[in-house]
Protein backbone atom coordinates (compact mmCIF):
# COMPACT_ATOMS: atom_id res chain seq x y z
CA UNK A 1 0.00 0.00 0.00
CA UNK A 2 1.28 3.42 -0.90
CA UNK A 3 2.43 5.93 1.78
CA UNK A 4 0.00 8.63 3.09
CA UNK A 5 1.70 11.82 3.71
CA UNK A 6 0.98 14.58 5.42
CA UNK A 7 1.60 16.70 2.13
CA UNK A 8 -0.69 14.46 0.42
CA UNK A 9 -3.60 15.14 2.88
CA UNK A 10 -2.91 18.64 2.66
CA UNK A 11 -3.77 18.89 -1.02
CA UNK A 12 -6.61 16.99 -0.73
CA UNK A 13 -8.16 19.30 1.83
CA UNK A 14 -7.26 22.27 -0.14
CA UNK A 15 -8.83 20.67 -3.01
CA UNK A 16 -11.91 19.35 -1.63
CA UNK A 17 -12.34 21.48 1.39
CA UNK A 18 -13.24 18.33 3.59
CA UNK A 19 -11.55 17.36 7.02
CA UNK A 20 -7.83 15.84 7.81
CA UNK A 21 -9.29 12.32 8.70
CA UNK A 22 -11.89 12.64 6.08
CA UNK A 23 -9.11 12.78 3.29
CA UNK A 24 -6.71 10.46 4.95
CA UNK A 25 -9.28 7.78 4.59
CA UNK A 26 -9.99 8.40 1.18
CA UNK A 27 -6.50 8.38 0.44
CA UNK A 28 -5.69 5.09 2.00
CA UNK A 29 -8.77 3.63 0.31
CA UNK A 30 -7.40 4.94 -2.94
CA UNK A 31 -3.85 3.47 -1.93
CA UNK A 32 -2.64 7.37 -2.67
CA UNK A 33 -3.96 7.87 -5.71
CA UNK A 34 -5.07 11.49 -5.42
CA UNK A 35 -7.54 11.82 -8.35
CA UNK A 36 -9.03 8.56 -7.03
CA UNK A 37 -8.90 9.88 -3.71
CA UNK A 38 -11.56 13.21 -4.87
CA UNK A 39 -13.68 11.21 -6.67
CA UNK A 40 -14.44 8.96 -3.34
CA UNK A 41 -14.93 12.09 -1.21
CA UNK A 42 -17.54 13.58 -4.10
CA UNK A 43 -19.22 10.12 -3.52
CA UNK A 44 -19.39 9.75 -0.04
CA UNK A 45 -19.06 13.61 1.11
CA UNK A 46 -20.78 15.41 -1.61
CA UNK A 47 -17.13 17.53 -2.13
CA UNK A 48 -17.26 19.87 -5.16
CA UNK A 49 -15.20 19.09 -7.91
CA UNK A 50 -11.49 20.98 -7.52
CA UNK A 51 -10.77 23.72 -9.36
CA UNK A 52 -8.15 23.93 -12.09
CA UNK A 53 -6.50 27.52 -10.80
CA UNK A 54 -6.53 25.25 -7.33
CA UNK A 55 -3.67 22.93 -8.51
CA UNK A 56 -1.33 25.17 -10.23
CA UNK A 57 1.71 23.82 -9.87
CA UNK A 58 4.62 25.63 -12.08
CA UNK A 59 5.49 29.09 -12.55
CA UNK A 60 5.52 31.17 -15.95
CA UNK A 61 3.37 33.63 -17.68
CA UNK A 62 1.04 33.69 -20.44
CA UNK A 63 2.07 35.80 -23.58
CA UNK A 64 -0.89 37.54 -25.53
CA UNK A 65 -0.88 39.53 -28.60
CA UNK A 66 -3.32 40.66 -30.72
CA UNK A 67 -2.98 41.73 -34.62
CA UNK A 68 -4.41 45.30 -35.53
CA UNK A 69 -7.43 43.94 -37.36
CA UNK A 70 -8.98 42.79 -34.60
CA UNK A 71 -9.75 39.38 -35.37
CA UNK A 72 -6.09 37.36 -35.72
CA UNK A 73 -4.82 36.60 -32.10
CA UNK A 74 -2.18 34.28 -30.38
CA UNK A 75 -1.24 33.27 -26.42
CA UNK A 76 1.58 31.11 -25.42
CA UNK A 77 2.59 29.58 -21.69
CA UNK A 78 6.22 30.12 -21.30
CA UNK A 79 7.08 28.37 -18.22
CA UNK A 80 9.85 29.02 -15.78
CA UNK A 81 11.47 27.83 -12.37
CA UNK A 82 10.08 31.17 -9.58
CA UNK A 83 7.53 33.35 -9.81
CA UNK A 84 9.78 36.04 -9.16
CA UNK A 85 11.21 35.56 -12.94
CA UNK A 86 7.77 35.32 -14.53
CA UNK A 87 7.37 38.54 -13.04
CA UNK A 88 10.26 39.68 -14.61
CA UNK A 89 10.18 42.20 -17.90
CA UNK A 90 12.43 40.85 -20.38
CA UNK A 91 10.83 37.36 -19.28
CA UNK A 92 7.03 38.62 -20.28
CA UNK A 93 8.08 40.74 -23.21
CA UNK A 94 9.52 37.39 -24.46
CA UNK A 95 6.65 35.43 -23.92
CA UNK A 96 4.32 38.63 -25.83
CA UNK A 97 6.93 38.27 -28.37
CA UNK A 98 6.60 34.55 -28.85
CA UNK A 99 2.62 35.29 -29.40
CA UNK A 100 3.58 37.75 -31.54
CA UNK A 101 4.80 35.37 -33.71
CA UNK A 102 2.57 32.98 -33.53
CA UNK A 103 -0.51 35.37 -34.63
CA UNK A 104 1.27 36.22 -37.43
CA UNK A 105 3.34 33.23 -38.89
CA UNK A 106 1.00 30.55 -37.67
CA UNK A 107 3.57 27.64 -36.86
CA UNK A 108 2.45 23.98 -36.28
CA UNK A 109 3.99 23.06 -33.25
CA UNK A 110 6.30 24.14 -30.84
CA UNK A 111 9.35 22.71 -32.19
CA UNK A 112 8.43 24.50 -35.30
CA UNK A 113 7.68 27.78 -33.36
CA UNK A 114 11.30 27.53 -31.63
CA UNK A 115 12.89 28.10 -35.26
CA UNK A 116 11.27 31.29 -36.47
CA UNK A 117 13.37 34.66 -35.61
CA UNK A 118 11.85 37.02 -32.47
CA UNK A 119 14.64 40.06 -32.53
CA UNK A 120 17.28 39.20 -35.24
CA UNK A 121 17.79 35.33 -33.82
CA UNK A 122 15.88 32.32 -33.66
CA UNK A 123 13.32 32.06 -30.63
CA UNK A 124 15.40 28.54 -29.33
CA UNK A 125 18.36 31.04 -29.28
CA UNK A 126 16.62 33.76 -27.92
CA UNK A 127 15.69 31.34 -25.18
CA UNK A 128 19.17 29.80 -23.96
CA UNK A 129 20.36 33.12 -23.83
CA UNK A 130 17.56 33.70 -21.46
CA UNK A 131 18.56 30.77 -19.29
CA UNK A 132 22.14 31.53 -19.55
CA UNK A 133 21.49 35.49 -18.27
CA UNK A 134 18.86 34.54 -15.48
CA UNK A 135 20.07 31.10 -14.22
CA UNK A 136 16.68 29.54 -14.41
CA UNK A 137 15.23 26.57 -16.86
CA UNK A 138 12.76 27.99 -19.47
CA UNK A 139 10.49 26.19 -21.85
CA UNK A 140 7.58 27.43 -24.45
CA UNK A 141 5.01 25.07 -22.98
CA UNK A 142 2.11 25.45 -25.40
CA UNK A 143 0.46 28.03 -27.98
CA UNK A 144 -2.67 28.69 -28.99
CA UNK A 145 -3.73 30.86 -32.57
CA UNK A 146 -6.95 32.15 -33.12
CA UNK A 147 -8.59 33.29 -36.41
CA UNK A 148 -11.95 34.72 -35.12
CA UNK A 149 -15.56 34.62 -36.79
CA UNK A 150 -16.53 37.96 -35.17
CA UNK A 151 -13.59 39.92 -33.40
CA UNK A 152 -11.50 39.27 -30.50
CA UNK A 153 -11.62 39.95 -26.74
CA UNK A 154 -8.39 39.06 -24.76
CA UNK A 155 -7.67 39.53 -20.84
CA UNK A 156 -4.55 38.70 -19.14
CA UNK A 157 -5.08 38.17 -15.32
CA UNK A 158 -1.94 38.95 -13.58
CA UNK A 159 0.71 36.64 -15.79
CA UNK A 160 -1.16 33.71 -15.06
CA UNK A 161 -4.26 33.51 -16.74
CA UNK A 162 -5.10 34.49 -20.19
CA UNK A 163 -8.18 34.26 -22.19
CA UNK A 164 -8.94 34.78 -25.88
CA UNK A 165 -12.54 34.95 -26.89
CA UNK A 166 -14.56 35.66 -30.10
CA UNK A 167 -17.16 36.74 -29.97
CA UNK A 168 -20.02 39.83 -31.75
CA UNK A 169 -21.37 43.08 -30.05
CA UNK A 170 -20.10 45.78 -28.02
CA UNK A 171 -16.14 45.94 -27.22
CA UNK A 172 -16.85 46.28 -23.43
CA UNK A 173 -19.16 43.47 -23.50
CA UNK A 174 -16.13 41.31 -24.65
CA UNK A 175 -14.12 43.04 -22.26
CA UNK A 176 -16.44 41.23 -19.59
CA UNK A 177 -16.83 37.84 -21.09
CA UNK A 178 -12.97 37.47 -21.28
CA UNK A 179 -12.85 38.30 -17.39
CA UNK A 180 -15.57 36.11 -16.93
CA UNK A 181 -13.74 32.79 -18.08
CA UNK A 182 -10.70 33.81 -16.72
CA UNK A 183 -12.74 34.06 -13.27
CA UNK A 184 -14.97 30.89 -13.91
CA UNK A 185 -12.82 28.84 -15.84
CA UNK A 186 -15.73 27.57 -17.88
CA UNK A 187 -14.55 24.05 -19.90
CA UNK A 188 -16.91 24.95 -23.12
CA UNK A 189 -19.24 27.41 -24.71
CA UNK A 190 -22.45 25.07 -24.41
CA UNK A 191 -23.25 21.91 -23.10
CA UNK A 192 -22.72 19.87 -26.37
CA UNK A 193 -19.41 20.75 -26.54
CA UNK A 194 -18.19 19.36 -22.73
CA UNK A 195 -16.08 16.55 -23.43
CA UNK A 196 -17.83 13.02 -23.07
CA UNK A 197 -15.47 11.53 -20.91
CA UNK A 198 -15.72 14.89 -17.90
CA UNK A 199 -19.94 14.31 -18.57
CA UNK A 200 -19.68 10.54 -18.15
CA UNK A 201 -16.82 10.77 -15.10
CA UNK A 202 -19.90 13.37 -13.51
CA UNK A 203 -22.16 10.51 -14.33
CA UNK A 204 -20.37 8.18 -12.58
CA UNK A 205 -20.31 9.57 -9.36
CA UNK A 206 -23.38 10.95 -9.68
CA UNK A 207 -24.47 7.28 -9.62
CA UNK A 208 -22.60 6.16 -6.88
CA UNK A 209 -24.12 9.03 -4.55
CA UNK A 210 -28.09 8.44 -5.53
CA UNK A 211 -27.50 5.05 -5.43
CA UNK A 212 -26.63 5.27 -1.47
CA UNK A 213 -29.90 6.79 -1.07
CA UNK A 214 -31.85 4.01 -0.72
CA UNK A 215 -34.54 5.26 -3.17
CA UNK A 216 -36.57 4.15 -6.05
CA UNK A 217 -34.82 3.73 -9.40
CA UNK A 218 -37.05 6.09 -10.79
CA UNK A 219 -36.55 8.22 -8.60
CA UNK A 220 -32.49 7.55 -8.47
CA UNK A 221 -32.28 8.40 -12.60
CA UNK A 222 -34.00 11.74 -12.00
CA UNK A 223 -31.22 12.51 -9.01
CA UNK A 224 -28.26 11.39 -11.83
CA UNK A 225 -29.99 13.24 -14.74
CA UNK A 226 -30.65 16.64 -12.07
CA UNK A 227 -26.58 16.24 -11.24
CA UNK A 228 -25.37 16.13 -14.33
CA UNK A 229 -27.25 19.24 -15.34
CA UNK A 230 -26.48 21.38 -12.44
CA UNK A 231 -22.79 20.38 -13.77
CA UNK A 232 -23.43 21.38 -17.48
CA UNK A 233 -24.88 24.49 -16.06
CA UNK A 234 -21.70 25.08 -13.76
CA UNK A 235 -18.88 24.33 -16.28
CA UNK A 236 -20.24 26.07 -19.56
CA UNK A 237 -20.26 29.60 -20.41
CA UNK A 238 -23.51 29.75 -21.56
CA UNK A 239 -25.07 28.21 -18.13
CA UNK A 240 -23.12 30.45 -15.39
CA UNK A 241 -24.28 33.22 -14.12
CA UNK A 242 -22.89 36.12 -15.11
CA UNK A 243 -19.68 37.32 -13.06
CA UNK A 244 -20.99 41.20 -13.20
CA UNK A 245 -24.29 40.94 -12.65
CA UNK A 246 -26.86 40.03 -9.25
CA UNK A 247 -26.09 36.07 -9.52
CA UNK A 248 -29.56 35.86 -11.30
CA UNK A 249 -28.57 36.39 -15.24
CA UNK A 250 -26.65 33.59 -17.11
CA UNK A 251 -24.29 34.29 -19.36
CA UNK A 252 -26.86 32.74 -22.23
CA UNK A 253 -29.67 35.84 -21.33
CA UNK A 254 -26.79 38.41 -21.20
CA UNK A 255 -26.52 37.24 -24.82
CA UNK A 256 -29.59 37.52 -25.78
CA UNK A 257 -30.16 41.12 -24.30
CA UNK A 258 -27.26 42.36 -26.05
CA UNK A 259 -27.64 40.58 -29.51
CA UNK A 260 -24.26 39.31 -28.77
CA UNK A 261 -22.71 35.26 -29.30
CA UNK A 262 -19.84 34.28 -28.24
CA UNK A 263 -17.97 31.40 -30.87
CA UNK A 264 -15.31 30.29 -29.14
CA UNK A 265 -12.71 30.88 -26.12
CA UNK A 266 -9.02 29.89 -25.27
CA UNK A 267 -7.93 29.62 -21.72
CA UNK A 268 -4.61 29.23 -19.97
CA UNK A 269 -4.17 29.17 -16.45
CA UNK A 270 -0.11 28.96 -16.27
CA UNK A 271 0.98 25.44 -14.59
CA UNK A 272 -2.63 23.71 -15.39
CA UNK A 273 -2.23 19.59 -15.16
CA UNK A 274 1.96 19.78 -14.56
CA UNK A 275 3.11 18.05 -11.76
CA UNK A 276 5.00 19.62 -9.52
CA UNK A 277 8.23 17.95 -6.94
CA UNK A 278 7.14 18.87 -3.82
CA UNK A 279 10.07 19.00 -1.23
CA UNK A 280 9.73 17.52 2.40
CA UNK A 281 11.89 19.16 4.65
CA UNK A 282 11.08 16.70 7.24
CA UNK A 283 11.45 13.41 5.28
CA UNK A 284 14.83 14.83 3.94
CA UNK A 285 16.39 16.04 7.61
CA UNK A 286 15.22 12.18 9.16
CA UNK A 287 16.71 10.46 6.22
CA UNK A 288 19.77 12.55 6.48
CA UNK A 289 19.82 11.47 10.45
CA UNK A 290 19.25 7.97 9.40
CA UNK A 291 22.47 7.95 6.90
Amino acid sequence: MAEVTAAMVKELREQTGLGMMECKKALAEADGDMKKAEELLRIKSGAKASKAAGRIAAEGAIGLHVAADGRTAAMVEVNCETDFVAKNEEFKAFANGVARLVAERNPTDVPALSGHDLGGKSIEATREAMIQKIGENMSIRRFVRMQATGKIAAYVHGVKIGVLVDFSGDEQLGKDLAMHVAALKPVAVAKDQVPNDLIERERTIAAARAAESGKPQNIVEKMIDGAVAKYLAEVTLLGQAFVKGDGKQTVEQLLKSSSAKVNAFALYVVGEGIEKKKDDFAAEVAAMSKA
